[in-house]
């Protein structure tokens, strides 16, 4: 499809599908979908519950191989590579729930991941970006991460992963379950990252924080793409698909 071809600025996006169709076993979730994510643009991927968008996710960080067509990074084929190689390829997946060490502290549970992707001497930068992007965790940088609340806890394993700065962010369902200031806070720090020029596909249920970051919305409905456009014309179509 042509929209998946090129950006919306003309240059060769960071990310696309090409025509993916994926599934788990006899069961097919995805059907011959499309996108397309320029840098420093932020594409929303909205639709019921069942509608694939969970799946679209773990296709675009590699979690889940399609049966047709393409993912395509920055213009390179990386369709069935495992994921660690979508990681090093630049793509982040920031999936819904929590993944923290709980026994050590914040500073601690970021200075392993660090050390493994930045080697010893990155660690100090690491860390100075990591409480820049989640300034809530500076102040808890010596707290047990057991001990925080759910919503620190998803600041401290988003941060594991976005301080490398990333090509892509595949942020999945990001305000599940947490309170409306902590989701403000995450969205906050996902507008710094686009300003570094990361691309985002946000995949998200609850839509008004999604529809303010974004540039596009793409609504989701039974594994299709039924429709794709800007934001500001998105109001009734998504009210259309899910009845907000």
């Amino acid at each position: 499809m042509s929209e998946a071809a090129v950006s919306t600025n003309g240059e060769v996006p960071v990310f696309e599908l090409r025509d993916v169709s994926a599934g788990y076993g006899p069961f097919r979730a995805l059907f011959g979908v499309s996108l397309s994510v320029g840098a420093g643009e932020a594409l929303a991927l909205v639709g019921p519950n069942g509608a694939g968008k969970t799946t679209v996710a773990r296709v675009a960080s590699g979690l889940v191989a399609p049966t047709l067509g393409r993912v395509v990074v920055e213009g390179v084929d990386v369709t069935g590579r495992r994921p660690y190689q979508f990681a090093r390829a630049g793509v982040a997946h920031a999936p819904e729930g929590r993944s923290v060490f709980a026994t050590l502290t914040v500073e601690e549970n970021l200075t392993l991941s660090f050390r493994r992707a930045r080697g010893r001497k990155g660690v100090r930068s690491g860390l100075e970006l990591a409480f820049e992007l989640f300034p809530a965790l500076a102040k808890r940088r010596k707290q047990v991460a057991g001990s925080l609340s759910g919503g620190e806890q998803r600041m401290l394993s988003m941060a594991r992963v976005l301080v490398e700065v990333p090509k892509l962010v595949v942020a999945d369902e990001l305000s599940l379950g947490l309170a409306p200031i902590v989701v403000e806070q995450l969205y906050e720090s996902l507008q710094k990252l686009r300003r570094n020029g990361t691309a985002l596909l946000v995949v998200e249920q609850h839509v008004a924080h999604a529809l303010r970051l974004c540039d596009r919305v793409a609504v989701l409905d039974h594994g299709s793409v039924s429709w794709l456009g800007a934001s500001a014309d998105a109001g009734d179509r998504v009210t259309m698909h899910l009845g907000v």
